[in-house]
């Protein structure tokens, strides 16, 4: 490709509705990382046992989050 041909191609915006699934599917896999790492645990677990505390533990306390 010429510099002459690159000069002559747009750039075309994206519209918002075809962000917007992406936009939802990222803000969903955002929470479900959130939950497990900040409140799997205890009352609130999905998970019977510790295998989801255990694997998301450094995670944690990288985070913030306190676990014991």
């Amino acid at each position: 490709m010429t510099y002459a041909t690159m000069q002559d191609t747009a750039v075309k915006p994206i519209p918002l509705r075809d962000l917007m699934p992406w936009g939802i599917f990222g803000s969903l896999m955002f929470a479900i990382f959130l939950y497990f790492v900040g409140a799997e645990q205890g009352a609130t677990a999905v998970v019977r046992g510790e295998t989801i505390h255990e694997y998301v533990h450094d995670a944690r306390h990288l985070l913030g989050f306190p676990c014991h």
